[in-house]
């Protein structure tokens, strides 16, 4: 019987670069998408898809991360006193059981695929899943739990895939595709950021993996790839034509790259219009700007 997947690497520990000043003080994760924190949208997609077992891989300055996730017993009894009991919920939302969640450090920044390794000890030898919070996916089913669904089908290696334009295949690890199946393909082989007229195809991989204990060996052989970082599509690609194989999964959703100023604009734009509360107002809004913008013109 093929093991269930309970456990998720969330690699967190990038310096936010982007985002500077707000990210000098405050982990790019925690920044608010409308009222939730990046990092909690990942932790809700990954609790729909039965994670039961939470390790973030940190860095020097992320404790507000983990402050995030404890529990706050001052506020919840604010809370509590004032009767304010919806407000009680969503903070409980936020709360981590003990030993649900653990913090692994990564000390150099030496790619992806070294800071999956970092954890290898905490997955053992099990099947496991990577999410990347600054890939936000908008999905009536989540992401992940449409791919541990397609992976209870298929076992190995799986990344989720969405078709680009080819001029942009460049920014992506990009698949080259065996058999396409409708929603899953299989997987000749994997290239991190070719170039346009190098692109075995214009399916990319995103920020969600469901991958094999043996990935983590492959790994463990530390060869450097793009950039001179240890990558993460390297390892999964070593996996192509074992018993585990590697496939490719065509999610349904709308995938926005808050990892990028436009990104994090456009997600905060599209999930408040699709809030009760939010929508009425904003769209009013954005279409006083449009109106304002063609007057101008």
């Amino acid at each position: 019987m093929r093991k269930k997947v309970t456990k998720a690497i969330f690699p967190v520990a990038g310096l936010g670069t982007r985002f500077l000043p707000a990210t000098k003080s405050v982990p790019k994760e925690i920044m608010t998408l409308v009222d939730r924190p990046l990092v909690q949208y990942a932790i809700d997609e990954a609790r729909a898809a039965g994670i039961k077992e939470f390790i973030f891989v940190t860095s020097r300055g992320k404790s507000a991360l983990e402050d995030y996730f404890d529990h706050s017993p001052i506020l919840e009894n604010e809370l509590r006193r004032k009767g304010k009991k919806d407000l009680l919920d969503v903070l409980k939302s936020t709360n981590m059981d003990s030993g649900a969640i653990a913090y692994i450090r990564q000390h150099k920044a030496l790619g992806l695929g070294h800071a999956v390794w970092c954890a290898r000890r905490l997955i053992g030898n099990e099947p496991f899943a990577v999410i990347l919070p600054d890939d936000v996916i908008a999905a009536e089913t989540p992401c992940l739990q449409q791919m541990v669904e397609a992976y209870a089908e298929t076992g190995g290696n799986m990344v989720a895939a969405m078709e680009v334009p080819p001029e942009r295949a460049s920014a992506y690890g990009v698949l080259d595709v065996k058999e396409d199946m409708g929603s899953i393909v299989s997987v000749n082989g994997m290239v991190e950021k070719p170039k346009k007229e190098e692109a075995p195809s214009n399916l990319a991989v995103i920020g969600r993996y469901i991958l094999a204990p043996s990935v983590l060996n492959n790994l463990n052989k530390m060869k450097t790839g793009a950039g001179g970082e240890i990558q993460l599509t390297d390892a999964i690609a070593a996996d192509i034509g074992s018993e585990s194989g590697v496939y490719g999964y065509r999610f349904r959703g709308q995938r926005f790259d808050c990892g990028s100023k436009s990104g994090f604009l456009q997600a905060t734009v599209a999930f408040a219009l699709a809030r009760d509360d939010l929508r009425d107002d904003l769209s009013a809004y954005l279409r006083d700007i449009v109106q304002m913008d063609k007057a101008a013109e």
